[in-house]
């Protein structure tokens, strides 16, 4: 059975039930298992099986202490008619290259794969000091789209409460609307002055504070966790999707079993790569996976140079949840692709929480090179790649998916080798910086934009985002960044 320790140490050994429950690692690390890999997932049969049997291949050797019943249970009800196809996330042609569609969920980005499936795990994991009163307050920082996605998957599940921090003005009208309207009697949302990479290291100080935890227990019976990709139930729910691209890039006849494919894939916090990561491990044929940043480009600075600092320029794009410095998720990629050397992964993080900044040895780099590539898009070129990509395809691009596929475009093509541009978000979250880039008006509401950009294009809007225009604002409470674990408190005092 899958045993799970922190990447900092191995004094643990949790189930994965206990590490979902958990979180986060007491030692501030992300919990990781050694046997990753020893079970791989069949790929010969891969092609004709629908998304929901090649999630229960892929999370019964993931999640191997939940049965057969549970998971099929939690895969059912995760993914069902709350998905607007069929095939939960479509892979269709673009040009040359295919693009994977994550955001057909009930929130319109990729989050709702994981998310929609996490609260169905955590319902099925036990406190662990036996309590049987314990509620779980799950607290997460959002740069945009796990916001709204952990609000819609959490609200009104039993046993459970949510609290989402998002850094007030940096993310989009849209997007806010979407945390701030969010109906549930055990959802509280709340803006932070200042960025995301400022509240989400705040919560992770939050999780680590012993006499908070201590509080939230005796006072109101409250376990914190995480539902952002930190929380290892957030982040592998997303390996499935890499596995269905491939089973659907086998019955298009793109790739014959065992064939290598490359993902290109927009990313701020490592998550969404570090599953396609996850699925090489277990015998998915990924060849090359391409990581692409947008203007905060910390990611492309360290995969190019071995040297991760944070101590940079932060700035506010139109492709604001990659506005991010501190990727967590990288902590798992380094953790492996050390040979599972906890001192080591410990050093490094000391050293990025100590000086902003840290430096892989050589050979350590040129290993992770030899599967990471990376490239990142400035505003302007985003801008050019989403007009570019309509005229040429006919395809709309968001903001995020675009410096993906700009990236996607400066890498020489090998025609043996398809590649798949994974699509984050609809570009209906983002429709007044969509509309700029097509030349369509732009300077009214962002609900006008929406009209504006479904007529000239002829593509849908999602339903959810267009009726955010009507819906009531519940949610008005600004903080500032260091009232953050007061406010947790009050909201776990009302739970």
């Amino acid at each position: 059975m899958n045993k799970f320790h922190s990447t900092r140490s191995t004094t643990d050994s949790l189930t994965s039930k206990q590490a979902i429950r958990k979180g986060i690692a007491d030692d501030g690390g992300l919990f990781v298992t050694d046997e990753l890999g020893e079970r791989l997932v069949p790929i010969d049969d891969l092609a004709g099986r629908s998304y929901q049997q090649i999630a229960y291949d892929v999370l019964s050797v993931l999640l191997d202490d939940f049965t057969e019943e549970e998971l099929k249970a939690c895969i059912t009800k995760a993914y069902g008619p709350q998905w607007s196809d069929e095939r939960i996330t479509p892979v269709k042609p673009l040009g040359q290259d295919w693009v994977m569609e994550l955001f057909h969920g009930p929130t319109s980005a990729f989050k709702d794969v994981a998310l929609q499936i996490l609260p169905r795990f955590m319902a099925r994991t036990t406190p662990a000091d036996g309590d049987p009163d314990e509620k779980i307050m799950i607290v997460t920082a959002t740069s945009g789209d796990t916001g709204k996605a952990a609000l819609a998957g959490f609200a009104d599940a039993e046993g459970t409460g949510i609290t989402v921090f998002y850094p007030q003005g940096r993310v989009s009208r849209v997007q806010e609307l979407q945390m701030t309207t969010q109906q549930g009697s055990n959802v509280n949302v709340c803006a932070v002055e200042g960025n995301f990479d400022d509240a989400q290291s705040t919560v992770k100080k939050i999780f680590g504070d012993r006499d908070l935890a201590a509080r939230l227990e005796k006072d109101a019976h409250v376990a914190l966790s995480s539902a952002n990709s930190i929380n290892v139930g957030r982040l592998v729910p997303q390996v499935v999707y890499y596995f269905s691209a491939y089973a659907q890039l086998l019955e298009q006849q793109a790739v014959n079993v065992g064939d290598p494919v490359d993902f290109v894939v927009p990313t701020g916090n490592f998550g969404d790569v570090l599953a396609g990561y996850y699925a090489k491990m277990l015998g998915l044929p990924v060849r090359q996976l391409v990581v692409a940043s947008d203007r905060n480009n910390v990611l492309f600075d360290f995969l190019t140079t071995g040297t991760y600092n944070r101590k940079r320029p932060f700035y506010e794009t139109i492709s604001p949840s990659m506005d991010i410095l501190i990727s967590s998720n990288l902590e798992r990629m380094l953790y492996y692709m050390s040979e599972k050397d906890p001192r080591l992964t410990a050093y490094l993080m000391n050293d990025l929480a100590e000086w902003g900044a840290f430096e892989v040895p050589p050979e350590l780099l040129a290993q992770i090179r030899r599967l990471f590539a990376t490239g990142w898009a400035d505003e302007d070129q985003v801008r050019r790649m989403i007009a570019e990509c309509f005229s040429e395809h006919g395809y709309v691009l968001d903001p995020h998916t675009a410096c993906g596929y700009f990236v996607m475009q400066q890498m020489p093509a090998d025609p043996g080798v398809p590649r798949v541009l994974l699509s984050t978000a609809s570009p209906y979250k983002f429709p007044r910086v969509v509309n700029e880039a097509l030349g369509l008006k732009h300077d009214g509401t962002d609900f006008e934009c929406m009209d504006e950009l479904s007529e000239k294009t002829g593509t849908e809007i999602p339903p959810m985002l267009r009726s955010l225009e009507t819906a009531d604002v519940r949610f008005r409470d600004c903080v500032e960044i260091s009232d953050m674990g007061h406010y947790v408190e009050q909201c776990a005092d009302r739970l």
